[in-house]
């Protein structure tokens, strides 16, 4: 089947000053654009309970950002930055964080040129003794390397990362990461190590703010999938149906399965990457319904849902899934995926309403945000251009409400 989406429909000028480099001292003071079902208005994010269905269930993704940059040398002096994308040997997030002695990653390298072949390093100290971490390049690709990392110190490679690297910070802030990125560039529910960017929809909310709204009755539950770098790659094709979507992986348990069932028809997906997670469990579902089993080592593809019957939603798809996890006794569900979510006909099958920040035109992001609420997304950007909303990773959030969905 042949797919068309042209991507210079889904622009618009973003300029510079627009771009927030910094974050505002309190999470929650952020501005908040609430797109309800056509009409726009404005709060501030610490008000956001303010519009969402009494007792709504909200979804974060607790992926906890990694220091993934390490600026190493080789012993002529040539700096090198070392960016750890995704665990290679062992491939699995958990064992590869709790090396030691070894661990070989997926990376980009900066100054690559300098690095023809040889180790690269790092001294460090580490209970008082000298150590240092060297790195060799094993296969070299295009745009990714793999990387194995060596050390003599008594510590897991996550441990080492914590050390001595680096918070990835996004590349269109132009800076380099400061210590305010450190705690700022992190949710304040962040629990598993995986991402090298933030799910940025999630910095807004405060404990306190999570507190108060669970006191009114509103559920949280998290779901876990580790942002790669492949969320900043822009589409370069006119066409953006040809742009290859990473791909990332996701994990998501029986007791959240079980609570998103209560409260099917109010999920509020905290996040375009809590929107991938739990779209993408329609897939798995489906493999289940079909075949008997979910295919979870088969990455959920980009466009796999689109062939998956409309009506095949909500309830019914929580219900096949919990079912299956029953039966098989697992607690969690593991899988990865590369779905795409475009205006072209996709059809939201968990999530009803989606907090989000504003995204780069002509990006994937921008294409999921059309695909929900339809052209109306130049009237939601053209609003928040003309009333100083702050864009991108650390800029002001959005509501997006379109009750006719599911």
């Amino acid at each position: 089947m042949q797919r068309h989406i042209d991507i210079n429909d889904y622009n618009y000028e973003l300029p510079d000053e627009r771009i927030a480099k910094f974050p505002l001292e309190e999470r929650s003071s952020s501005k908040l654009l609430v797109y309800d079902n056509g009409s726009i208005s404005e709060s501030h994010f610490r008000n956001v309970a303010d519009y969402l269905p009494e007792g709504a269930m909200l979804v974060f993704n607790n992926t906890r950002v990694v220091r993934a940059r390490i600026v190493m040398h080789k012993a002529s002096g040539a700096r090198i930055e070392v960016f750890c994308l995704e665990p290679h040997n062992p491939a699995d997030y958990e064992r590869a964080f709790q090396q030691r002695d070894q661990s070989e990653w997926s990376c980009i390298v900066g100054n690559l040129k300098k690095w023809k072949e040889g180790e690269v390093g790092i001294d460090f100290d580490y209970r008082g003794e000298p150590h240092t971490l060297r790195a060799t390049i094993v296969e070299r690709g295009t745009r990714e390397h793999i990387v194995r990392f060596n050390w003599s110190a008594e510590c897991s490679f996550g441990e080492l990362l914590e050390a001595l690297g680096r918070i990835p910070i996004p590349p269109y802030l132009n800076r380099e990461s400061e210590e305010i990125d450190n705690t700022r560039y992190q949710t304040v529910y962040a629990r598993y190590e995986g991402s090298v960017a933030a799910p940025t929809a999630g910095l807004h909310f405060t404990e306190s703010l999570i507190e108060e709204m669970r006191a009114k009755g509103y559920g949280f539950e998290g779901v876990t999938l580790h942002v790669g770098a492949g969320t900043f790659l822009p589409v370069k094709d006119d066409n953006a149906a040809e742009h290859p979507m990473h791909t990332e992986h996701f994990s998501v348990t029986l007791d959240t399965l079980e609570a998103l069932r209560a409260k099917a028809e109010c999920i509020v997906a905290v996040g375009t990457t809590s929107v991938r997670t739990l779209e993408s469990l329609s897939a798995l579902a489906w493999r289940i319904r079909q075949h008997g089993d979910a295919d979870q080592d088969r990455v959920v593809g980009q466009w796999e849902l689109y062939d998956i019957p409309a009506d095949f939603a909500g309830g019914e798809v929580l219900d096949v899934l919990i079912d299956y996890m029953r039966v098989k006794g697992m607690k969690q569900l593991k899988a990865a995926t590369q779905i795409m979510i475009t205006p072209l006909g996709y059809r939201f099958r968990i999530v009803r309403y989606i907090i989000t920040n504003f995204h780069q035109p002509k990006s994937t992001l921008l294409l999921l945000v059309g695909a929900y609420v339809g052209d109306d997304w130049h009237r939601i950007y053209d609003y928040a251009l003309g009333h100083d909303f702050r864009f991108l990773s650390y800029g002001d959030s959005s509501l997006l409400k379109v009750t006719t969905k599911g």
